[in-house]
């Protein structure tokens, strides 16, 4: 089994590398790290960078898992290889530009884009945003599956990741304690669903809300709060119609071999225990085998 440690960054394609930092910076609250040609990388917590921009199509898209060794890499190549997926193996100059010591890159069984990496580079110095959103750091991704099913058998049978409830068809998975890393939304193609950034509290979801509105950026979502991880939250869309979310409260599960993933309707109450209903292409096509978490 593919032993996954947590999520580490996305990659995302822009045709206005210019604006995405702007948001990045101004509307999302995160910290240029780095400026390279073609390329903006951004932190949010301790790491280098947990989301780059970089010129290119926005359907180029990609999610990074981190695995412990050297060793355990090859291992997943090996793996993967033996399912049929094509594995690239990253060059010195793929590996720089990700601030990893190496990687390899393939699809999964939807078409997304996955790469996992070792050993991706931690600064000494703290995140300090741009402006003040309480964001504490990068959390988790949705995805979307066109067979809810099939992929998540891929990330729990091949991989490490467990169901901690589904919505609907929708499983949100978690590779640690906290309630998800991983959600798998159904839609008709590949590509990420959501990016999450953790922020202090509901003070902080409450600005944000006024913030974002404030400057006419459309909230998709919310506030409100799951009753899945507890979490409250706030979703909005950023460049390229890209859905970003800001949440706290996320619980952990740490009684491990207690836990029952547990079903939730896939309607505005399975999403949120305030009322507010979702308003996202990839959770009302999930009424019926699409969705978010």
């Amino acid at each position: 089994m593919i032993e996954l440690k947590d999520v580490v960054y996305c990659r995302l394609g822009t045709a206005d590398l210019a604006g995405a930092e702007w948001f990045a910076t101004n509307i999302l609250g995160l910290e240029v790290s780095e400026r390279r040609r073609g390329a903006i990388y951004f932190k949010s917590d301790e790491r280098a960078h947990t989301l780059c921009y970089f010129e290119g199509d926005p359907a180029d898209q990609v999610t990074a898992f981190e695995l412990g060794r050297g060793e355990d890499l090859q291992t997943a190549a090996a793996t993967l290889e033996a399912l049929g997926h094509h594995v690239h193996y990253g060059t010195r100059e793929e590996c720089e530009a990700r601030l990893v010591r190496e990687f390899i890159r393939f699809r999964d069984p939807t078409g997304n884009s996955i790469e996992f990496v070792v050993r991706p580079e931690t600064t000494g110095r703290r995140y300090h945003g741009t402006r003040d959103a309480g964001i504490t750091g990068f959390s988790h991704v949705g995805l979307c599956t066109t067979d809810a099913a099939r992929d998540e058998a891929f990330w729990t049978s091949v991989c490490n990741a467990r169901v901690s409830d589904r919505i609907g068809d929708a499983p949100l998975m978690r590779l640690g304690t906290i309630h998800h890393s991983i959600a798998l939304f159904p839609f008709h193609k590949a590509g990420i669903q959501h990016i999450n950034h953790q922020v202090g509290g509901t003070d902080d979801i409450q600005r944000s809300f006024h913030f974002v509105s404030d400057n006419q950026v459309k909230i998709t979502f919310g506030p409100g709060q799951h009753p899945t991880s507890s979490a409250e939250f706030l979703y909005f869309t950023g460049p390229d119609g890209m859905t970003f979310e800001y949440s706290t409260g996320v619980c952990e599960i740490h009684d491990e071999p207690l836990w029952r993933d547990r079903q939730f309707h896939f309607e505005p109450k399975g999403f949120c225990k305030w009322g507010s209903a979702p308003r996202i292409a990839a959770f009302d096509n999930a009424k019926g085998g699409d969705g978010q978490g």
